[in-house]
């Protein structure tokens, strides 16, 4: 028989039973759409945290404290208070340095008439909106004469100033900063974010108020250098390297008490996490696709069980075994083909879904959809293929008597 009479025959015979079909696809269907779904969501994730990375700062370099020891505990990098403010001014001399911003932070409550909130308060300098990438909406950043003079002047991220209920005309106006007066000197532009490390969310004074006011320390969390351009990073990283060790007196064998990030390790760090994590629940969920083909197994056992005699009348009147053979492996592959384009549909909607829920872009790949339909191929040919050789070995004669 021709391929288009075998198609034609089995789309006719599928449609005889579209209950049992459609339970027959549902198995695959589940197992494709969990695969496209999560490979799709791992690659949103993915580009939503690297967009957000480099959203962080134009060829940004933190320096960060190194870590603490308490007898036999080490704690994270970052816990020590190795880093000073005169160590960030330090680094304003270093050659292809652009820009300089260190954070003293700490968390306390904001108020302003009836609205209030509990928010991080940055001390910093005037460079932070170079070196981490902000942009003021209205009013002034923060001035050099008021890091000098200690001012009490304070800039607003737009979540913060939207929770408190401040806008364009509160330029000028008071808060309160645990209970001390601050006057808002400038609202920053959004840079997009949300949760407990929303960009947006901060309220920030100069370093010298937020020693004096909050910290009564001079230890500052991270410094943020800006460096001129991208070519400069490796020899910028390098001379702050050697500063520091220099002020803090370590030698060239000993060990240093900070760490130099920059957005190029941090970028591939998370990629290979991300790309670890999405393969590995893209393969759990494939255990789905296997579940689908042991359905379409037994499903077609049970049909090559019904049909015996068709099969004997079939083979009687001159039908091949290949005939018979390409007949039911025809079947299968078109509940798995079907299930899988079908499992792309779903997948590809509860993966949108996600990333509108989530707020990151919508991502999916074509060589993810491709892969899906292969597997369906694959799921179909593996799994139709005993259940077609049963039909195509069985004998004629022994068929037509079977009751």
């Amino acid at each position: 028989m021709r391929i288009g009479d075998l198609l034609r025959l089995a789309v006719s015979r599928l449609g005889t039973g579209k209950l049992r079909t459609a339970l027959t696809m549902l198995g695959v269907i589940i197992g494709v759409a969990s695969v496209v779904a999560l490979v799709s969501v791992g690659q949103g994730a993915t580009s939503g945290i690297n967009s957000r990375l480099q959203g962080l700062g134009t060829n940004l370099l933190s320096v960060t404290p190194g870590a603490t020891t308490t007898g036999a505990t080490r704690g994270a990098f970052g816990s020590a208070t190795t880093l000073t403010t005169e160590d960030a001014t330090a680094l304003t001399s270093l050659a292809h340095v652009a820009g300089v911003a260190p954070e003293l932070s700490s968390s306390h409550l904001i108020a302003v008439g009836s609205q209030n909130e509990t928010t991080t308060v940055i001390g910093t300098s005037p460079d932070y909106p170079l070196v981490f990438a902000y942009e003021m909406w209205r009013g002034s950043f923060l001035t050099p004469a008021s890091v000098d003079h200690a001012l009490r002047v304070a800039v607003l991220g737009d979540t913060t100033a939207t929770n408190l209920g401040l806008g364009a005309s509160s330029i000028g106006s008071t808060i309160y900063i645990s209970g001390l007066p601050f006057q808002v000197v400038g609202i920053m532009q959004p840079k997009g974010g949300s949760g407990f490390a929303n960009p947006d969310d901060e309220v920030l004074i100069p370093s010298t108020t937020a020693r004096q006011l909050f910290t009564s320390t001079d230890s500052v969390r991270t410094i943020g250098v800006s460096v001129s351009t991208a070519a400069d990073m490796d020899v910028v990283t390098a001379e702050i390297t050697n500063a520091l060790d220099q002020r803090h007196g370590i030698s060239a064998t000993g060990t240093a008490d900070f760490t130099v990030t920059s957005q190029t390790q941090l970028l591939s760090t998370v990629s290979s996490v991300t790309t670890l994590l999405t393969v590995l629940l893209a393969g759990i969920a494939s255990i789905s696709l296997l579940v689908g083909g042991i359905g379409i197994m037994n499903i077609m056992l049970v049909s090559v069980r019904e049909r015996i005699r068709e099969i004997g009348i079939r083979k009687a009147i001159g039908a091949k075994s290949r005939d018979i053979l390409l007949q039911f492996l025809i079947e299968a592959l078109l509940l798995s083909i079907a299930g899988g384009f079908i499992g792309i549909l779903v997948g590809v909607a509860i993966s949108a879904l996600i990333a509108f829920m989530a707020g990151w872009a919508f991502t999916f790949s074509l060589v993810t959809i491709a892969a899906a339909v292969i597997f369906s191929l694959i799921v179909g040919v593996i799994f139709g293929v005993w259940p077609a050789m049963q039909a195509a070995r069985l004998d004629p004669v022994v068929a037509l008597r079977y009751e």
